[in-house]
């Protein structure tokens, strides 16, 4: 029998998806390799940045030997305007050595294998299996899935493996797989950080921050 937190977010999920019918990655890709990389590249930076600099960053770095073999000064030097870049650049090319040495040049395809890459935690792993594989072994967890999450009184936990460790006691697993492209597409059109947009919002009667949020701007207009 499902609890009323299952119906709840079954429920935000079918008006979700009714809104965000083509909800996915926005990242570049078009190999596993590719996605792993751009989704390395985005952590604490905007899609939109990313996109503008990995067409040509994988262009000039073919596949997942051409990184592997890539000089990390110089690939820093390519990604400098995404901020993080030693770090980003130092878990590439180690995570491409890696898949060449331990995988044949593929990328993984289960979440065991891809956390034991340099620079891969379960969110990146996350992305990874769902968008290229199809794959849901868990939900990813990004800063709109965090803060999301806490609105919508799905979780209480700051912690990313804890948010995702609530989530997924509470979204049916057939919603998994595009959980976090339907909250990530959400948050970015509609629940924003600061000024949330909640009288335009399609959850709003499903979600304890918008009812108190009206209500404390109703009783500061009186």
């Amino acid at each position: 029998m499902k609890s009323s937190a299952n119906d709840r977010v079954e429920k935000i999920v079918k008006i979700l998806d009714e809104n965000y019918p083509q909800a996915h990655t926005s990242l570049f890709y078009k190999t596993p390799h590719q996605m792993l990389v751009a989704t390395i590249l985005s952590a604490q930076c905007r899609d939109e940045m990313v996109n503008k600099i990995t067409p040509d960053l994988f262009k000039k770095y073919k596949n997942v030997r051409g990184f592997a073999k890539a000089k990390q000064a110089v690939l820093e030097k390519d990604i400098r305007s995404l901020g993080l870049y030693r770090n980003k650049a130092k878990n590439i090319i180690a995570a491409s050595k890696k898949i060449v040495k331990d995988f044949d040049g593929s990328v993984p395809d289960t979440m065991e294998n891809l956390v034991s890459l340099p620079g891969v935690a379960r969110k990146t792993a996350n992305i990874v299996l769902s968008s290229v594989f199809k794959k849901a072994e868990g939900i990813a967890v990004d800063t709109h899935l965090k803060r999301l999450s806490k609105r919508l009184a799905l979780s209480k936990e700051d912690n990313p493996d804890k948010i995702e460790r609530d989530l997924m006691k509470i979204v049916p697993y057939e919603y998994w797989l595009n959980f976090n492209y339907l909250l990530v597409n959400h948050g970015r059109k509609i629940c924003h950080p600061g000024k949330p947009l909640c009288s335009e919002c399609c959850i709003k009667q499903l979600c304890p921050f918008s009812v108190k949020f009206v209500y404390e701007k109703r009783s500061s207009v009186v």
